[in-house]
């Protein structure tokens, strides 16, 4: 990611605030891409960091004071990649007890390109979320996976249980289609925005949808695949493992189009 503007509490990230985020591993973020000066699904991000407040630290921060950093690091800008985390000075491995409401990090960033341009290679692996409810700090599992993948010339991962149940990839959602339906997989995992926008608008676009417990052995029953998250509405799934898929293009449209069907609300 290119550097970007830091900001705590509304004002500027201090030595001492960064130093006790990178030496303690307790928190939760949500990022999002910011166009013209509207989210979609930001109501959806603003409730996941309430909930990520209230199960981490007791206390949620509440949502008007959060849109009011987000709209203080943005500045006068309009077009931005923003990162949102949660932290508390007053807890560390060795008081790790406290209760209250957590200090907000804002990152604000250039706009950052989705996953995939072209159609992307997924290697399966045996990895889960740690408490996937929460889109946590907690990333080396994520991180470690997509280095998995890549250095074994994928282009990420996508992650199965010991008994082959599929859930969700490093950093996004994945959806499968099969005619005029698309199936979600049923699994613990965190239920990206991107993926409820998409499943809040397909009905709009003329789409089916279910959402099952999915396994390795469902895939050849498949005509497709996609991911989606904050940075990828939709992007196409050449294959996964040594199974392949047709890239339907005027499906991947539709589903694209579900996604643009939310509405962009105001910071």
């Amino acid at each position: 990611m290119a550097a970007g503007d830091l900001w705590i509490d509304g004002a500027p990230a201090t030595v001492e605030d960064l130093t006790h985020q990178a030496l303690v591993n307790y928190g939760a973020y949500t990022s999002f891409a910011v166009s013209a000066g509207s989210v979609r699904g930001l109501d959806r991000h603003l409730a996941r960091l309430t909930h990520a407040g209230t199960v981490l630290f007791g206390v949620p921060v509440p949502e008007p004071r959060v849109r009011e950093l987000i709209r203080h690091a943005l500045g006068d800008r309009s077009d931005a990649f923003v990162r949102v985390s949660l932290f508390s000075r007053d807890i560390s491995p060795r008081s790790p007890s406290h209760e209250g409401p957590p200090g907000v990090m804002v990152g604000v960033f250039p706009p950052v390109p989705p996953l995939g341009e072209t159609p992307l290679t997924l290697q399966l692996l045996t990895c889960a979320r740690e408490t996937p409810d929460l889109k946590h700090v907690a990333t080396m599992g994520l991180i470690r996976a997509r280095r998995q993948a890549r250095l074994a010339g994928y282009d990420d991962a996508l992650f199965v249980d010991v008994e082959g149940h599929i859930s969700e990839g490093s950093l996004w959602n994945i959806g499968f289609v099969r005619d005029d339906t698309v199936i979600w997989p049923e699994a613990p995992m965190l239920e990206g925005v991107s993926q409820a926008l998409i499943k809040a608008h397909l009905g709009d676009v003329g789409l089916k949808q279910e959402s099952r417990v999915l396994t390795v052995a469902d895939l050849p029953g498949f005509e497709g695949a996609f991911i989606t998250n904050s940075a990828t509405p939709a992007c196409a799934v050449a294959a996964i493992g040594d199974h392949a898929f047709s890239v339907g293009t005027e499906r991947l449209a539709s589903i694209t189009a579900a996604w643009s069907r939310a509405e962009a609300q105001p910071v």
